[in-house]
């Protein structure tokens, strides 16, 4: 294999990793935020209209780190800044 093919194969891979791991990470924050906001919302039923306002904003920062994930791996993928190190 050449040195293209392996730079090609590991962004590959990295693409991938940086997709799972995006995805995941900001999944389980918003199960979590959304366990939190229903607890409170079953204590405070009156704070219900600004509980789900508050969670409805952490829920798009959250939902932006995975945003960004897929950005960078579509940036690795289709734009990879090694590649021209190893053609001629």
């Amino acid at each position: 294999m050449d040195a293209l093919t392996i730079v090609a194969a590991v962004s590959i891979f990295t693409a991938g990793f940086t997709i799972a791991i995006g995805g995941i990470m900001p999944s389980r924050g918003e199960g979590e935020a959304l366990t939190k906001a229903i607890e409170s919302v079953a204590r405070q039923p009156e704070q219900a209209n600004t509980i789900i306002r508050l969670f409805f904003i952490g829920a798009a920062v959250v939902e932006s780190v995975a945003i960004y994930s897929l950005v960078i791996a579509l940036i690795i993928l289709f734009a990879n800044p090694f590649i021209h190190l190893f053609t001629k």
